[in-house]
């Protein structure tokens, strides 16, 4: 049986089921990047709900495997070398999940793979979440509007760039689906629905990228993995 004594994060969460990749996270964007793909690749896998409303993701136990405070992470009974591997950020582990399982990463594309892997990271995440802080919550009350407007044109820029890429193709990579759109469409997916920003980017303008979504939805191992964990 695996030994979890050294982490302290299973005190707060227990394992029900040791053997499996233990998933800490919540239903956010990035959260669901790493549950959908659990589900995609078949990994054996158990999921724990890390509460923000109550500050979970500040406490001890959590704070001990991911220093940064922010959902997902996992702890793989089974890492290289057959001992355990705690993990965070979201990027990271849809890398390492992609090389355990053999899945999601082609190996003629891999680093056009990251590139775009990258590209959501460092532009379409950050953007998207401020856009959606100045749109739907505090922002709204601010009455310098042009940190939302400045929000708005980069967003319109991304999609622009991501709808030109997928012009001809079924996927970012092509007709091969990869984690590059396992980390892209959660986001796109909440633009336009949590945040209620699909008019004010004008997402009626990027045809590609509403069809490739609508895809994305439609695959039963998305569907399950948006709602993982499930709210108690």
């Amino acid at each position: 049986m695996t030994d979890f004594s050294a982490f302290p994060i299973t005190k707060k969460w227990p394992a029900q089921h040791p053997e499996r990749i233990q998933l800490y996270s919540l239903a956010t964007p990035n959260g669901v990047k790493v549950s959908v793909m659990l589900e995609e690749t078949g990994l054996p896998y158990e999921p724990h709900l890390v509460s923000f409303d109550s500050n979970e993701q500040l406490s001890p136990e959590f704070l001990s495997l991911n220093p940064n405070n922010k959902i997902p992470a996992i702890l793989d009974p089974d890492g290289p070398g057959g001992r355990p591997l705690p993990l965070f950020e979201s990027g990271a582990i849809l890398i390492y999940l992609a090389d355990k399982s053999g899945q999601f990463m082609p190996a003629a594309g891999r680093y056009e793979t990251l590139q775009w892997l990258m590209f959501q990271m460092g532009g379409i995440g950050p953007m998207f979440g401020q856009l959606g802080f100045f749109h739907r919550f505090a922002g709204k009350e601010y009455e310098d509007k042009r940190p939302r407007e400045r929000y708005v044109a980069e967003s319109r820029r991304l999609l622009a760039v991501l709808d030109a890429r997928l012009a001809e193709r079924s996927w970012i990579m092509g007709e091969t689906y990869t984690i590059a759109d396992i980390a892209t469409f959660p986001w796109v997916r909440n633009l336009i629905g949590f945040y209620e920003a699909g008019d004010l980017v004008g997402i009626a303008d990027f045809p590609h990228v509403t069809r490739a979504l609508a895809a994305f939805l439609a695959r039963p191992a998305v569907a399950r993995g948006l709602h993982i964990p499930r709210r108690n």
